[in-house]
Protein backbone atom coordinates (compact mmCIF):
# COMPACT_ATOMS: atom_id res chain seq x y z
CA UNK A 1 0.00 0.00 0.00
CA UNK A 2 1.23 3.49 -0.58
CA UNK A 3 2.14 6.02 1.97
CA UNK A 4 -1.43 7.08 3.35
CA UNK A 5 -2.12 11.44 2.90
CA UNK A 6 -1.59 13.80 4.93
CA UNK A 7 -5.41 13.73 6.15
CA UNK A 8 -5.12 10.10 7.04
CA UNK A 9 -1.62 10.26 9.25
CA UNK A 10 -3.67 13.33 11.04
CA UNK A 11 -6.62 10.92 11.25
CA UNK A 12 -4.47 9.45 13.94
CA UNK A 13 -4.57 11.95 16.32
CA UNK A 14 -7.17 10.35 18.99
CA UNK A 15 -7.72 14.27 19.40
CA UNK A 16 -9.94 14.47 16.43
CA UNK A 17 -12.32 12.32 17.60
CA UNK A 18 -15.32 12.70 20.25
CA UNK A 19 -14.46 10.74 23.56
CA UNK A 20 -10.70 11.23 22.93
CA UNK A 21 -10.35 7.34 22.82
CA UNK A 22 -6.53 6.23 23.76
CA UNK A 23 -5.65 4.63 20.44
CA UNK A 24 -5.96 4.82 16.62
CA UNK A 25 -5.46 2.16 14.72
CA UNK A 26 -5.44 2.34 10.90
CA UNK A 27 -6.54 -0.41 8.46
CA UNK A 28 -5.84 -0.18 4.88
CA UNK A 29 -7.43 -1.67 1.55
CA UNK A 30 -6.97 -1.07 -1.81
CA UNK A 31 -9.96 1.40 -2.26
CA UNK A 32 -10.32 2.79 1.92
CA UNK A 33 -9.24 3.71 5.21
CA UNK A 34 -10.48 2.54 8.53
CA UNK A 35 -9.89 3.79 11.44
CA UNK A 36 -10.82 2.04 14.45
CA UNK A 37 -11.00 3.66 17.73
CA UNK A 38 -12.17 0.57 20.09
CA UNK A 39 -16.01 1.51 20.05
CA UNK A 40 -16.37 3.08 16.70
CA UNK A 41 -14.63 2.72 13.42
CA UNK A 42 -14.60 5.58 10.46
CA UNK A 43 -14.39 3.98 7.15
CA UNK A 44 -12.98 6.54 4.39
CA UNK A 45 -12.89 5.91 0.72
CA UNK A 46 -9.77 6.80 -1.01
CA UNK A 47 -10.53 9.16 -4.10
CA UNK A 48 -9.85 6.31 -6.92
CA UNK A 49 -11.26 4.85 -9.91
CA UNK A 50 -9.97 1.10 -10.72
CA UNK A 51 -12.46 0.98 -13.43
CA UNK A 52 -14.90 -1.13 -11.35
CA UNK A 53 -15.70 2.18 -9.03
CA UNK A 54 -15.62 5.38 -9.12
CA UNK A 55 -14.49 7.44 -5.59
CA UNK A 56 -12.47 10.56 -7.38
CA UNK A 57 -14.78 13.52 -6.10
CA UNK A 58 -16.35 14.51 -2.73
CA UNK A 59 -19.39 14.43 -3.86
CA UNK A 60 -19.37 10.64 -5.08
CA UNK A 61 -17.71 9.52 -1.94
CA UNK A 62 -20.27 11.01 -0.07
CA UNK A 63 -22.87 9.10 -2.23
CA UNK A 64 -21.09 6.13 -1.80
CA UNK A 65 -20.86 6.49 1.79
CA UNK A 66 -24.84 6.99 2.36
CA UNK A 67 -25.35 3.77 -0.15
CA UNK A 68 -23.18 1.96 2.06
CA UNK A 69 -25.12 2.81 5.37
CA UNK A 70 -28.28 2.15 3.70
CA UNK A 71 -27.62 -0.95 2.13
CA UNK A 72 -25.69 -2.66 4.91
CA UNK A 73 -28.33 -1.58 7.25
CA UNK A 74 -30.42 -4.86 6.21
CA UNK A 75 -28.32 -6.96 7.52
CA UNK A 76 -26.26 -4.66 10.10
CA UNK A 77 -28.96 -2.01 11.22
CA UNK A 78 -26.92 -1.84 14.42
CA UNK A 79 -23.58 -1.70 13.41
CA UNK A 80 -23.81 0.95 10.51
CA UNK A 81 -24.56 4.52 12.47
CA UNK A 82 -24.42 6.94 10.01
CA UNK A 83 -22.34 8.91 6.88
CA UNK A 84 -20.47 11.86 9.02
CA UNK A 85 -17.97 14.77 7.81
CA UNK A 86 -14.33 15.15 8.52
CA UNK A 87 -14.07 18.55 9.03
CA UNK A 88 -11.60 21.68 9.50
CA UNK A 89 -12.92 23.56 12.24
CA UNK A 90 -11.46 26.93 14.68
CA UNK A 91 -10.19 24.33 16.81
CA UNK A 92 -8.25 22.02 14.03
CA UNK A 93 -9.28 18.31 12.45
CA UNK A 94 -12.31 16.88 14.13
CA UNK A 95 -14.49 14.00 13.00
CA UNK A 96 -18.62 15.31 13.07
CA UNK A 97 -17.50 18.40 14.39
CA UNK A 98 -18.43 21.81 12.53
CA UNK A 99 -16.27 23.54 9.95
CA UNK A 100 -15.15 23.45 6.29
CA UNK A 101 -15.81 19.93 5.32
CA UNK A 102 -12.85 17.76 3.68
CA UNK A 103 -13.99 14.13 3.76
CA UNK A 104 -17.00 12.11 4.59
CA UNK A 105 -16.87 8.54 6.47
CA UNK A 106 -19.03 5.77 7.36
CA UNK A 107 -19.40 5.42 10.95
CA UNK A 108 -20.13 1.78 12.26
CA UNK A 109 -19.77 0.44 15.44
CA UNK A 110 -16.49 -1.51 16.36
CA UNK A 111 -16.66 -5.25 15.62
CA UNK A 112 -14.61 -7.61 17.52
CA UNK A 113 -11.95 -8.61 15.47
CA UNK A 114 -11.83 -11.91 17.64
CA UNK A 115 -15.36 -12.78 16.73
CA UNK A 116 -14.42 -12.39 12.72
CA UNK A 117 -15.67 -15.82 11.11
CA UNK A 118 -12.04 -15.87 9.58
CA UNK A 119 -10.36 -15.57 12.69
CA UNK A 120 -12.96 -18.30 14.64
CA UNK A 121 -12.07 -20.54 11.52
CA UNK A 122 -8.33 -20.30 11.78
CA UNK A 123 -8.79 -21.11 15.60
CA UNK A 124 -11.57 -24.12 15.10
CA UNK A 125 -14.11 -22.07 17.19
CA UNK A 126 -17.16 -22.93 14.79
CA UNK A 127 -19.61 -25.09 15.29
CA UNK A 128 -22.17 -26.42 12.94
CA UNK A 129 -25.10 -24.39 15.21
CA UNK A 130 -23.48 -21.26 14.16
CA UNK A 131 -23.65 -22.05 10.80
CA UNK A 132 -26.77 -22.60 11.06
CA UNK A 133 -27.68 -19.33 12.55
CA UNK A 134 -26.06 -18.13 9.71
CA UNK A 135 -28.06 -19.61 6.85
CA UNK A 136 -31.29 -18.87 8.38
CA UNK A 137 -29.92 -15.07 9.05
CA UNK A 138 -29.10 -15.28 5.39
CA UNK A 139 -32.51 -17.39 4.37
CA UNK A 140 -34.48 -14.45 6.06
CA UNK A 141 -32.45 -12.01 4.05
CA UNK A 142 -33.15 -12.96 0.42
CA UNK A 143 -36.55 -13.52 1.33
CA UNK A 144 -36.96 -9.89 2.61
CA UNK A 145 -34.31 -8.56 -0.61
CA UNK A 146 -35.82 -6.25 -3.29
CA UNK A 147 -36.49 -8.12 -6.43
CA UNK A 148 -38.10 -6.68 -9.70
CA UNK A 149 -37.86 -7.23 -13.39
CA UNK A 150 -34.76 -5.00 -13.88
CA UNK A 151 -33.19 -7.37 -10.95
CA UNK A 152 -34.96 -10.16 -12.92
CA UNK A 153 -32.54 -9.69 -16.06
CA UNK A 154 -29.70 -10.59 -14.16
CA UNK A 155 -30.55 -14.23 -14.14
CA UNK A 156 -30.84 -14.24 -17.67
CA UNK A 157 -28.88 -16.90 -20.24
CA UNK A 158 -27.11 -13.42 -21.81
CA UNK A 159 -26.20 -11.84 -18.58
CA UNK A 160 -24.84 -15.42 -16.87
CA UNK A 161 -22.52 -15.74 -20.16
CA UNK A 162 -21.72 -12.07 -20.05
CA UNK A 163 -20.18 -12.96 -16.60
CA UNK A 164 -18.71 -16.32 -17.62
CA UNK A 165 -17.00 -15.18 -20.65
CA UNK A 166 -15.67 -12.24 -18.53
CA UNK A 167 -13.88 -14.50 -16.25
CA UNK A 168 -12.09 -16.41 -19.60
CA UNK A 169 -11.21 -13.77 -21.55
CA UNK A 170 -9.38 -11.99 -18.41
CA UNK A 171 -7.66 -15.19 -17.68
CA UNK A 172 -6.40 -16.36 -21.05
CA UNK A 173 -3.39 -14.52 -20.51
CA UNK A 174 -2.39 -16.02 -17.40
CA UNK A 175 -2.47 -19.64 -18.66
CA UNK A 176 0.74 -21.60 -17.80
CA UNK A 177 1.11 -18.88 -14.89
CA UNK A 178 -1.77 -19.52 -12.61
CA UNK A 179 -3.49 -22.12 -14.82
CA UNK A 180 -2.84 -24.86 -17.05
CA UNK A 181 -4.27 -24.62 -20.37
CA UNK A 182 -5.63 -28.09 -19.57
CA UNK A 183 -7.80 -26.90 -16.49
CA UNK A 184 -8.24 -23.88 -18.53
CA UNK A 185 -9.86 -25.89 -20.97
CA UNK A 186 -11.52 -28.57 -18.87
CA UNK A 187 -13.64 -25.58 -17.05
CA UNK A 188 -14.64 -23.87 -19.96
CA UNK A 189 -16.17 -26.53 -21.17
CA UNK A 190 -17.65 -27.50 -18.24
CA UNK A 191 -19.36 -24.19 -18.07
CA UNK A 192 -20.80 -23.41 -21.60
CA UNK A 193 -21.84 -26.86 -21.18
CA UNK A 194 -23.80 -26.36 -18.17
CA UNK A 195 -25.01 -23.19 -18.94
CA UNK A 196 -26.69 -25.10 -22.64
CA UNK A 197 -27.80 -27.77 -20.95
CA UNK A 198 -29.72 -26.19 -18.31
CA UNK A 199 -31.31 -23.37 -19.77
CA UNK A 200 -34.76 -23.96 -18.48
CA UNK A 201 -33.50 -24.02 -14.95
CA UNK A 202 -32.11 -20.88 -15.01
CA UNK A 203 -35.19 -19.55 -16.39
CA UNK A 204 -37.13 -21.20 -13.46
CA UNK A 205 -35.27 -19.21 -11.00
CA UNK A 206 -36.59 -16.01 -12.90
CA UNK A 207 -40.00 -17.18 -12.66
CA UNK A 208 -39.47 -18.46 -9.08
CA UNK A 209 -38.30 -14.94 -8.02
CA UNK A 210 -34.46 -16.31 -7.32
CA UNK A 211 -33.05 -13.16 -8.61
CA UNK A 212 -32.84 -10.61 -5.55
CA UNK A 213 -30.59 -7.66 -4.85
CA UNK A 214 -28.26 -9.24 -2.80
CA UNK A 215 -24.99 -8.98 -0.47
CA UNK A 216 -22.33 -9.55 -3.76
CA UNK A 217 -19.58 -10.20 -1.45
CA UNK A 218 -20.38 -12.74 1.01
CA UNK A 219 -17.52 -14.35 2.13
CA UNK A 220 -16.03 -15.24 5.32
CA UNK A 221 -14.47 -12.66 6.21
CA UNK A 222 -17.87 -10.14 6.00
CA UNK A 223 -19.25 -12.18 8.79
CA UNK A 224 -18.77 -11.72 12.41
CA UNK A 225 -20.04 -13.96 15.31
CA UNK A 226 -20.82 -12.00 18.20
CA UNK A 227 -23.55 -11.47 20.46
CA UNK A 228 -25.80 -12.02 16.89
CA UNK A 229 -24.66 -13.01 13.39
CA UNK A 230 -23.19 -9.66 11.45
CA UNK A 231 -23.28 -9.84 7.60
CA UNK A 232 -21.29 -6.59 6.42
CA UNK A 233 -19.53 -5.34 3.25
CA UNK A 234 -22.18 -5.51 0.97
CA UNK A 235 -21.18 -3.79 -2.16
CA UNK A 236 -22.40 -0.72 -2.63
CA UNK A 237 -20.31 0.68 -5.92
CA UNK A 238 -22.06 -1.48 -8.30
CA UNK A 239 -25.64 -2.38 -7.97
CA UNK A 240 -25.13 -5.18 -10.53
CA UNK A 241 -22.34 -7.00 -8.63
CA UNK A 242 -25.35 -7.38 -5.87
CA UNK A 243 -28.10 -8.46 -8.08
CA UNK A 244 -27.98 -12.24 -9.00
CA UNK A 245 -29.21 -15.76 -8.03
CA UNK A 246 -29.55 -16.23 -4.26
CA UNK A 247 -27.90 -19.72 -5.39
CA UNK A 248 -25.13 -17.71 -6.25
CA UNK A 249 -24.84 -16.42 -3.03
CA UNK A 250 -25.11 -19.27 -0.93
CA UNK A 251 -22.12 -20.98 -3.35
CA UNK A 252 -20.22 -18.02 -2.77
CA UNK A 253 -19.75 -18.65 1.22
CA UNK A 254 -19.68 -22.24 0.40
CA UNK A 255 -17.24 -21.98 -1.94
CA UNK A 256 -15.09 -19.77 0.84
CA UNK A 257 -15.74 -22.40 3.76
CA UNK A 258 -14.17 -25.15 1.54
CA UNK A 259 -11.37 -22.67 0.45
CA UNK A 260 -10.23 -22.65 3.90
CA UNK A 261 -10.82 -26.88 4.28
CA UNK A 262 -14.17 -26.56 5.87
CA UNK A 263 -16.39 -28.54 3.56
CA UNK A 264 -18.12 -30.26 6.69
CA UNK A 265 -19.52 -26.64 7.31
CA UNK A 266 -19.82 -25.68 4.34
CA UNK A 267 -22.07 -28.56 3.63
CA UNK A 268 -23.81 -28.08 6.98
CA UNK A 269 -24.24 -24.64 5.75
CA UNK A 270 -25.68 -25.52 2.60
CA UNK A 271 -28.08 -28.32 3.90
CA UNK A 272 -29.63 -26.16 6.52
CA UNK A 273 -30.34 -23.22 3.96
CA UNK A 274 -31.79 -25.38 1.86
CA UNK A 275 -33.82 -26.99 5.15
CA UNK A 276 -35.21 -23.07 5.71
CA UNK A 277 -35.86 -22.15 2.57
CA UNK A 278 -37.19 -25.40 0.63
CA UNK A 279 -35.19 -24.48 -2.13
CA UNK A 280 -35.26 -27.32 -3.74
CA UNK A 281 -33.49 -26.64 -7.26
CA UNK A 282 -30.46 -24.91 -5.87
CA UNK A 283 -28.45 -28.42 -5.31
CA UNK A 284 -28.63 -28.67 -8.78
CA UNK A 285 -27.09 -25.36 -9.96
CA UNK A 286 -24.98 -24.68 -6.76
CA UNK A 287 -21.85 -26.41 -8.22
CA UNK A 288 -21.83 -24.45 -11.28
CA UNK A 289 -22.13 -21.05 -9.08
CA UNK A 290 -19.57 -22.25 -7.03
CA UNK A 291 -16.97 -23.17 -10.00
CA UNK A 292 -17.86 -19.43 -11.37
CA UNK A 293 -17.02 -18.36 -7.88
CA UNK A 294 -13.76 -19.61 -7.33
CA UNK A 295 -13.10 -19.17 -10.86
CA UNK A 296 -13.68 -15.44 -10.10
CA UNK A 297 -11.26 -15.00 -7.21
CA UNK A 298 -8.52 -17.19 -9.26
CA UNK A 299 -9.05 -14.59 -11.56
CA UNK A 300 -9.08 -11.72 -9.59
CA UNK A 301 -5.48 -12.97 -7.89
CA UNK A 302 -4.30 -13.32 -11.10
CA UNK A 303 -4.29 -9.64 -12.13
CA UNK A 304 -2.25 -8.50 -8.64
CA UNK A 305 0.54 -10.01 -11.44
CA UNK A 306 0.32 -6.77 -12.73
CA UNK A 307 1.02 -4.49 -10.14
CA UNK A 308 3.96 -2.69 -10.90
CA UNK A 309 7.50 -3.19 -8.94
CA UNK A 310 6.37 -6.38 -7.09
CA UNK A 311 8.79 -8.73 -5.61
CA UNK A 312 9.91 -12.00 -6.59
CA UNK A 313 8.34 -12.98 -3.05
CA UNK A 314 4.73 -11.48 -3.77
CA UNK A 315 4.73 -12.89 -7.51
CA UNK A 316 5.39 -16.77 -6.03
CA UNK A 317 2.47 -15.83 -3.49
CA UNK A 318 -0.13 -14.57 -5.75
CA UNK A 319 0.62 -17.25 -8.30
CA UNK A 320 0.27 -20.10 -5.58
CA UNK A 321 -2.97 -18.53 -4.35
CA UNK A 322 -4.44 -17.98 -7.49
CA UNK A 323 -3.68 -21.85 -8.84
CA UNK A 324 -5.30 -23.16 -6.13
CA UNK A 325 -8.37 -21.06 -6.58
CA UNK A 326 -8.44 -22.27 -9.78
CA UNK A 327 -7.54 -26.07 -8.90
CA UNK A 328 -10.82 -25.38 -6.55
CA UNK A 329 -12.86 -24.38 -8.91
CA UNK A 330 -11.88 -27.72 -11.14
CA UNK A 331 -12.63 -29.52 -7.97
CA UNK A 332 -16.20 -28.26 -8.80
CA UNK A 333 -17.06 -29.66 -12.22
Amino acid sequence: MSEPPDLVQALLNPNCYSGTPSDIKLVQTSTSYVFLTGDFAYKIKKPVDPGYLDYTTLAKRRFYCNREVSLNRRLCPDIYLDTVPVVEGKDGLSVEGKGKTLEYAVKMKQMPVGSMLSTLLDTDGISSSVMHDIARKLAEFHGKAATSETISDYGDIEFILTGTEENFIDSIRYISKTISQKRYRAIKDYTNSFIENNTELFYERIADSKIRDCHGDLRVKHICVADDIYIFDCIEYNDSLRYGDVASEVAFLAMDLDWYGRTDLSHTFVDAYLSITGDNDLPEILNFYKCYRAYYRGRIESLKLDIPNISEDQIAEITETAGKYFELAESYI
